[in-house]
């Protein structure tokens, strides 16, 4: 089969399209054929050699993924050969025509859901429920702010809230991605290029803060979210790129929480408890995965690039055989 390899980290240049064997499936797994594949920025750290843990050389990147269940090993009930699924975890990589997954990282894709959407839900929408309501406990009625609405975990963060019953308020650095953030039900959108786009939010909760901050640019915003928080705020710390000076009288005027969390720490219960709700999301069609662009399998290192691009709108996943 085809897959993407890296064999020396650095620039995105350094995957190349390889044939290698193509998996079999031992006891408890199951090799799925990829029709649609996610992209996400952890993939460009990992890849770069900057990222806290980094695989043995070589590797084939990716986790996220979608498409048929292609042959299951041994004490492997819960699918069939056939059967529809996403992907959120695999043991040989996601960027290839086939994956080799524990049952634990295959989930039911139901039939009203396309594989590029199926394939945007691993990372970024278990990453947006875990930030807002195990992490940062978000409840019904609460108000929460989230920076970066337009993108893959953006809209998903603004679906997952506004299905919970949270007034949603976001951020966005265009007019197009401020449009697709009210689409996905953010009640208002603020310019997050607008020197003043923090007294404009605080102005919108009349005073009284934000209850609830997801947060995908720390080194950027964290300094000034503190300033808008309401009394007892919890802010879901989920990306940042660089150091950040903060007062941290800001967290004690209002007995705040910073949260940090990172996917991959997530208790396997909890993780389990996470899909079963979006799959249920996905079902009712209270989740609906927004794809930005499609890029074939053979221009991964193009979309390296894009997902690193300030205004990416949506998911943007990688198509084998396109």
């Amino acid at each position: 089969m085809k897959a993407m390899r890296v064999q020396e980290f650095g620039d995105p240049e350094v995957l190349r399209l390889e044939e290698v064997p193509t998996p079999r499936p031992g006891a408890g797994q199951m090799v799925v054929q990829m029709r649609a594949i996610g992209v996400n920025p952890v993939e460009t750290y990992i890849r770069a050699g900057t990222y806290a843990l980094k695989p043995a050389l070589p590797y084939t990147p990716g986790n996220d993924g979608a498409g048929v269940v292609e042959q299951v090993g041994a004490d492997v009930n819960e699918f069939k050969p056939g059967d529809r699924v996403y992907t959120a975890g695999s043991l040989s990589g996601t960027y290839a025509e086939f994956a080799l997954c524990k049952t634990a990282q295959v989930h039911p894709l139901p039939a009203n859901v396309s594989f590029a959407q199926g394939a945007a839900m691993g990372t970024p929408y278990a990453t947006a429920y875990r930030g807002l309501f195990q992490r940062a406990d978000a409840k019904p009625g609460e108000t929460v702010l989230i920076h970066g609405a337009s993108g893959g975990v953006g809209t998903a963060a603004v679906q997952l809230a506004r299905a919970r019953g949270l007034r949603v308020l976001g951020t966005a650095g265009s007019d197009e991605g401020r449009k697709l953030a009210r689409e996905q039900g953010a009640h208002e959108v603020f310019d997050h290029r607008a020197p003043d786009q923090f007294e404009q939010i605080m102005k919108a909760t009349s005073g009284r803060g934000i209850d609830v901050i997801v947060e995908l640019l720390a080194n950027v915003n964290l300094g000034k979210d503190l300033t808008i928080l309401a009394k007892g705020g919890r802010v879901a710390i989920i990306g940042s790129r660089g150091r950040v000076e903060i007062d941290p009288r800001d967290t004690m005027q209002r007995d705040v929480d910073l949260r940090g969390m990172a996917l991959p720490n997530t208790p396997p219960e909890e993780l389990a408890s996470i899909h079963a709700a979006l799959v249920a999301g996905l079902e009712n069609g209270t989740l609906r995965p927004v794809i930005g662009k499609e890029f074939p399998l053979t221009e991964a290192a193009q979309a390296h690039r894009a997902v690193m691009e300030p205004g990416a709108l949506g998911k943007i996943v990688l198509v084998p055989n396109k």
